[in-house]
């Protein structure tokens, strides 16, 4: 079983910046999607952005051109840098991995419990 952990979440100002870090408990290979999804109140959970099995890298258009995801195998950790960020995209940020697709959250298999963005 796979234990992922996120953090670097936090209230920021608009324009300003996070990073934000997915542990994993264990190596999840790179032969599967791994992205970070948010989820803001009342609404559904929507991929922001992912690295594909290849090594490309996919992102959702609010998030392209702000936002880089990343990894280091080597730490078992995925990054995502905000840039820029906006109140709208206030919310829970999960990491996911274990994936079968890009920003779709029905095809992933792990998920972490996730870490609070607060824009203002």
């Amino acid at each position: 079983h796979v234990q992922l952990v996120e953090s670097g979440g936090g209230s920021v100002q608009a324009g300003e910046s996070l990073r934000l870090s997915c542990s994993a408990s264990t190596y999840t290979g790179s032969r599967d999607y791994m992205g970070w999804f948010r989820q803001a109140p009342g609404k559904e959970r929507e991929g922001i952005a992912c690295i594909k099995p290849r090594g490309n890298l996919g992102y959702a258009r609010s998030a392209e051109g702000r936002f880089t995801i990343s990894r280091d195998n080597a730490r078992n950790t995925l990054y995502l840098q905000m840039d820029g960020l906006k109140p709208e995209d206030t919310g829970t940020y999960y990491c996911a991995r274990g994936g079968s697709g890009c920003l779709v959250a029905s095809l992933y298999r792990y998920w972490g419990r996730g870490t609070q963005v607060t824009v203002s």
